[in-house]
């Protein structure tokens, strides 16, 4: 991402947003006004990527650019230190466990009360509101719905009906579309990509610039990637569909280790050195609490992750159907999954368009069931008995 201020032929903070011009349009314009509105709600789905939109408008809340419809410029130290986490001004709060406790809306609702330290605005960022559960967002509703004069709220979601209609209500809606295959390809190119594994891997991956940039730097993620579709369209028995169940856990499960192992090592041996306790010496009785609160976090952290690969994983199987049912039906629509061309057509042959919508059903059901404390196992291999073919 260029840094450079805003003007012609140069870039902007706003320029790295792969959304709509309507919508950087609008956050400009609010960025430049004198009292911006006091609540925000983000919404897109991780393609369209909301935590990073309201970092940057965070940052152009904050730019210290005298002309307001140059704020945003990316090279201030405003904005630098916003972006890179550091700003005393701002509050980026995102979860690592599967929903925000009570405990932790109340923090936040504290820190919105702070004056400004050093800019216009307090600004208190919390991702994932639909973690929230009911009586967490009634924590934040008072503060959301009367904030001091120089506070702003912003929240991300994926979708506004997944935020409490009394929060959603009180804050001001941004819809992020999701970027075309063309610009994130485009995007992979710009790191390097060549333009059939760009084209390829953004259309596998449905404008999620993230995920993108994972397949590109990870050969075995997209490698496992690729495998999905063709495991589930070549399922013959209710074996086949347990053993690939078991292989979507340990493949999450893996993931959730490979991502946290180095950090909780990381976090253990710092706790221990602020405790005074060298490595392998015995934790004296009444510092285990503290260890063990550490444990729980990290365990919490590792669930999530596991739970957000799985989520992954399901959400490709419903762009299976979308290809499948793009064939029965002719609409000449592009194929997520080309790659596997072979064994959708097979599939689209031997079933019907009816049936295939039912395991559109089923595969929402599914992801909403992993969203909540259903047990990961029993729902994978619901969801995969039924794309068993004989």
């Amino acid at each position: 991402m260029s840094t450079a201020l805003r003007g012609k032929n140069k870039l902007s903070l706003w320029d790295s947003l792969l959304t709509s011009p309507e919508v950087i349009e609008r956050l400009r314009r609010e960025a430049a006004a004198p009292s911006p509105a006091h609540a925000w709600l983000f919404c897109g789905s991780a393609g369209a990527d909301p935590a990073r939109a309201a970092l940057v408008f965070a940052a152009s809340l904050l730019c210290e650019q005298t002309d307001p419809n140059s704020r945003g410029c990316g090279v201030c130290k405003s904005c630098v230190t916003v972006l890179n986490g550091s700003h005393a001004d701002v509050t980026d709060f995102r979860t690592e466990a599967l929903s925000i406790s009570i405990e932790q809306a109340r923090d936040l609702v504290v820190k919105a009360q702070d004056r400004p330290a050093v800019g216009r605005h307090r600004i208190i960022i919390c991702e994932d509101a639909q973690r929230m559960p009911e009586r967490t967002s009634n924590v934040l509703l008072k503060a959301i719905e009367e904030p001091p004069a120089h506070t702003i709220w912003i929240l991300t979601a994926p979708a506004p009906t997944d935020v409490l209609i009394t929060i959603r209500s009180r804050c001001r809606t941004v819809l992020l579309p999701v970027p075309g295959v063309e610009r994130v390809a485009q995007a992979l190119i710009s790191q390097g990509a060549d333009e059939q594994t760009a084209a390829a891997i953004a259309r596998m991956t449905l404008g999620d610039v993230s995920l993108a940039q994972l397949l590109l730097s990870s050969p075995e993620a997209r490698a496992r990637f690729e495998r999905l579709p063709r495991t589930v369209l070549s399922l013959r028995s209710v074996a086949q569909a347990m053993d690939a169940a078991s292989k979507l856990l340990d493949a999450a499960s893996s993931t959730a280790e490979q991502m946290s192992a180095a950090r909780n090592e990381r976090e253990r041996a710092e706790l221990l050195a602020v405790l005074g306790i060298a490595e392998g010496e015995r934790v004296p009785a009444h510092m285990r609490a503290q260890i063990k609160r550490l444990e729980d976090d990290q365990k919490r952290r590792a669930k999530r992750v596991q739970t957000d690969s799985l989520l992954l994983a399901v959400s490709q199987i419903l762009s299976v159907l979308r290809d499948v049912l793009a064939l029965q039906l002719g609409t000449g629509a592009p194929l997520v999954n080309a790659h596997a061309l072979e064994q959708l057509q097979a599939w689209a042959d031997a079933s019907t368009p009816a049936a295939n919508l039912e395991r559109v059903h089923t595969v929402e059901t599914a992801l909403k069931r992993l969203r909540t404390n259903a047990q990961p196992r029993l729902v994978l291999e619901g969801l995969l008995t039924r794309f068993i073919q004989h």
